[in-house]
Parts: structure tokens; sequence; C-alpha cells
């Protein structure tokens, strides 16, 4: 019996080194911050997944004989002025903040990246009238002009899913455009060149993947700002609309009861504290193992 018990202890610890060999070959293992946002983020990537299986009442399911009631066994987060379970739509809105932040960032990368590297890979009037827009947008206050934006496009979560987006994307092409600018004049890039590969194959294949380092950095930074800003949208009525389980909504609805009935604008305000820690974290982490070491 003895014998087992030592073997099975064994095994147990081969097992232990040797995942912790695996996970240490990648990058991120390397750093404890990336490891500790890497969790938190799939944790709450999880529960936005999940968010269906998780939620025990309806999110939008209305009891009047239920309102204003405060945490319990029955409603662990207490019920909103309608009777709603609090904690039900939590948990319903971190699928809707998560994944429309995950839309903003794409979007913004898709329409930055492209602009940036094709400005300073073409440089000359190209890059002057391209960074000049740029100019444009990143002159206003980014949540003031997605403000303005979203008011002209009329009140919804996709319009406020796409006036952040287009406010956004001047970052990426900054982003893009410095490292095309010091990539296309290197000596693999005039190969390209001599050998006759055109200029959309090069910078598909030689200045976009290496620009990708600090475009990834940025979007890991940016996930958070994107859920604090759709919220923003929606608190002042520019962004997804009631009934709606949306955090910033959830917020707006329940700030008339914030003295008595605290717990209504509490569970939004904590999972929006949360996720926003988590992908920030991440993006400490990556930008750690991903800038250069110092010499």
């Amino acid at each position: 019996m003895t014998v087992l018990l030592a073997d099975a202890a064994t095994a147990r610890q081969r097992l232990r080194s040797r995942l912790h060999s695996v996970f240490s070959r990648f990058p991120i293992g390397r750093s404890r911050s990336a490891q500790i946002g890497l969790i938190l983020s799939l944790l709450v990537v999880f529960i936005a997944i999940a968010s269906p299986v998780l939620t025990p009442y309806d999110p939008l399911a209305i009891d009047p004989g239920s309102r204003l009631q405060p945490p319990t066994v029955e409603h662990w987060f207490g019920t909103d002025q309608q009777g709603r379970d609090v904690f039900s739509r939590t948990i319903a809105g971190s699928r809707i903040s998560i994944v429309s932040a995950m839309i903003i960032v794409a979007l913004a990368v898709t329409i930055g990246v492209t602009i940036g590297i094709v400005a300073g890979y073409a440089g000359g009037w190209v890059d002057e009238t391209l960074m000049r827009i740029a100019d444009v947008f990143l002159a206003f206050p980014p949540l003031l002009l997605a403000m303005g934006v979203a008011a002209a496009l009329g009140p919804s979560l996709s319009n406020a899913i796409l006036a952040t987006s287009l406010v956004w994307w001047p970052w990426y092409a900054r982003v893009a455009r410095a490292e095309a600018l010091h990539i296309k004049h290197e000596g693999f890039v005039d190969a390209a060149r001599t050998v006759g590969a055109s200029n959309a194959r090069i910078l598909r294949t030689h200045i976009l993947p290496v620009a990708r380092t600090p475009i990834i950095v940025q979007i890991s930074l940016s996930l958070g700002a994107a859920i604090v800003t759709l919220a923003s949208l929606s608190f002042i009525g520019l962004g997804a609309q009631a009934p709606t389980p949306e955090w910033g909504t959830m917020i707006a609805e329940g700030r008339a009861y914030l003295l008595n009935q605290w717990w209504i604008v509490t569970a939004p305000g904590v999972a929006i504290f949360v996720t926003i820690m988590a992908f920030n974290i991440l993006g400490d982490g990556v930008q750690e193992v991903l800038s250069p070491p110092e010499k």
C-alpha cells in the first residue's frame, strides 16, 4: 500500500513538472501578472459564454410582487424596481458587454491597422491625407466624440458599438503606421520588391506580421476601456436601451434607488470593475512579456 501511494505521489509530481515545463515555454508563462490576468480574463469570458446556463431566472421577467427585495438566498443580488433578479441580469449583461467590447476592438483594429500600414508604407500625400484625418478624430476626447456620433446615429446598442469603433481606429492607425515606417526600409522588404512581390503582398506577409506585437498589446489594453465607454453611453441613454440587461443601462435604471436599494447598482458596478481589472492586468502582463528587454 505504501509503495502504491509513493508511486502515485511520484506520478503527480512528474505531471506537475511536465505541465510547468510546457507552460513555461510560452512567453505568458514567464510573467506572473500575465498569468493572473489570463486566468481572470478567461473566467470572465467563461461567465459571459455560459451566462444562459448560469442565470437562475429570466433576466427580463417582471415580478411586481418581488420588487426591491434585498439580497436573499432566493435572489443572491436582490431584485430591482420591477422585481427582476439582479444576479441574473448582471450575469446576462456580461455577455452583452464583453461581446460588444470585442466587436468594438475588432472593428477599430481592422480600420485602424489597414489605414496605418497603408499610410506608413505608401508615404507622401497618401500618408499626409490619412494621418490628417486621424488627427481630426484625435483632436476630440474619445468619450465626447463617441457621444456625438452615437447621438447622430440614434440611441441603440449597435450604434454605440459603431460610434466607439469609429472613435478608436486612429490609435491603432498610429501604432501600425509607426511600425510600417520602420519596417518598409528593412532588407527583407527590399528583397521582396526585387523579386516582384506586389505592394498588397508585402503589406500582408512582411509588414503586418512584424507590426502585430504592439498591436496585440494595444488590443489587450483596449478591451477594458471599450467596456467603460459602452457602459457610459448606455448610462446616458445613447447605448443599450431598457429592458436590455446591459451594465450601464442597469446602473442608470437603479440610480434613483441608490440610497435605500444599493444592491441594484452595486452588482453591475462591481461587474464592470472586476472585468476591467481582469483585462487591464492581462494587458499589462502582455505588454511586459512582449516588450523588448531593457539593456
